[in-house]
Order: structure tokens, then C-alpha cells, then sequence
């Protein structure tokens, strides 16, 4: 069977410990977030579609996200149609919860580097086998720093977007594990957080 690969986010998570993650916000909400993570540093940005509403945000954030040279996924991508409809409204990569080597084939012929999650080293050994090197570790805050520490024996080519319970408060012990990139959602909604997730972002 085929190999495949993401090595795309080596490029396009390089030097950015932080990625932003809007859920449900509709057009004109997941505009506005996108820009102030953008104007806080934070070039990566995943909108989740699990609603046609999502769709549309997702494809308002992606044209203006190429307006200005940044990077918007698709997330909780978990079927076929999922894969579809992220290509469509113009996503750069696909975000899942889970690891389904079907929707990460799909994802991969279809041009979009696939982060698939895992929490487990079943998961993690069969997405390295098929040639993936970034995962999503899901859910970060419950699998804790040490999970990383644990999975870079067996497996020191996977490199980790920690995802899942992440804000100012626990992101900086998960990048000293070793995580690549924290995940960030409803922190940066939270104006109190915002000094401490810039202060992630000029490490």
C-alpha cells in the first residue's frame, strides 16, 4: 500500500509553539477570533465543521486567512465527506479527533496534510508505520506531560500538537516535554490568558 506522509507541518507548524482552534462561532465570531490570533502571533488557525454553519466560517476564515498569508485547517475532519467539504472551502490541512487511515488517505489525495489524533501507542505506531511524523495528541490535559516524555522512546520520530484541555496555565509544561505546538481554544477568549500565551509565542 502506498506511503504517505505529512511532513507539510514541518514547514507549517515550524517555530509556532501555539495553534488556535475556533469551534462553533459562526462567519462574522470566527473572523474576528482568527484576526486577534493573528495579531497576537498566533499564524495557525483550525476551525472545526461539524455543521454547514462551520463550513461557511471555515471557508470566510480560509480566504482571509490567504489574504494575509496564514494557515486555516479544518478540524474535527472524521469522515470522507468531512475530507470534501475541507477542500472545498479552501483548508490548507485536516484536524482529527481519532486515527481513521481512511479519512488520512483521503486527506492526503486530496492535497491536505492530515494531523490524525492518538492517545495511545497502538495509535501512535500505526500512524508512524504508514509514514505520518505529526500527530495530535488527544486529549493532552488527560494523557498529561508525561504521556510525551513516554512516547519519545519508542517512537522519537512523532512530533506531538498537543490538543485537548490546553491554555496559558498548562502550555509551557507540555512544549518543555517536548510537545511541538499546544492547541489553544476558549484561552483566547480570555483576555487574562493573553499576556502569558504571547509570552509562549516569543520563547
Amino acid at each position: 500500500m502506498t506511503t504517505i506522509d505529512n511532513a507539510a507541518f514541518d514547514t507549517l507548524l515550524a517555530g509556532r509553539p501555539l495553534m488556535a482552534i475556533f469551534r462553533g462561532f459562526g462567519v462574522d465570531r470566527s473572523l474576528a477570533l482568527a484576526r486577534q490570533a493573528w495579531e497576537l502571533g498566533i499564524d495557525v488557525v483550525e476551525l472545526p465543521i461539524q455543521s454547514d454553519a462551520d463550513v461557511e466560517a471555515l471557508a470566510a476564515v480560509a480566504e482571509a486567512g490567504r489574504a494575509e498569508g496564514r494557515i486555516v485547517g479544518a478540524g474535527t475532519v472524521v469522515s470522507l465527506q468531512h475530507v470534501e467539504q475541507a477542500a472545498a472551502a479552501g483548508a490548507g490541512f485536516t484536524v482529527s479527533p481519532g486515527f481513521d487511515e481512511a479519512v488520512v488517505r483521503a486527506s492526503f489525495d486530496a492535497g491536505l496534510p492530515p494531523l490524525p489524533g492518538v492517545a495511545t501507542a497502538t495509535e501512535v505506531q500505526r500512524a508512524t508505520s504508514l509514514g505520518l511524523t505529526w500527530l495530535k495528541a488527544f486529549p493532552a490535559s488527560l494523557l498529561g506531560p508525561g504521556w510525551f516524555g513516554a512516547m519519545a522512546g519508542p517512537f522519537p520520530e512523532a512530533r506531538f500538537v498537543a490538543t485537548g484541555g490546553m491554555d496559558a496555565s498548562n502550555a509551557g509544561e507540555f512544549l518543555a516535554r517536548g510537545v511541538r505546538t499546544v492547541a489553544v481554544g476558549s484561552a483566547l477568549e480570555d483576555p487574562a490568558q493573553l499576556p502569558a500565551l504571547a509570552a509562549l509565542l516569543a520563547r
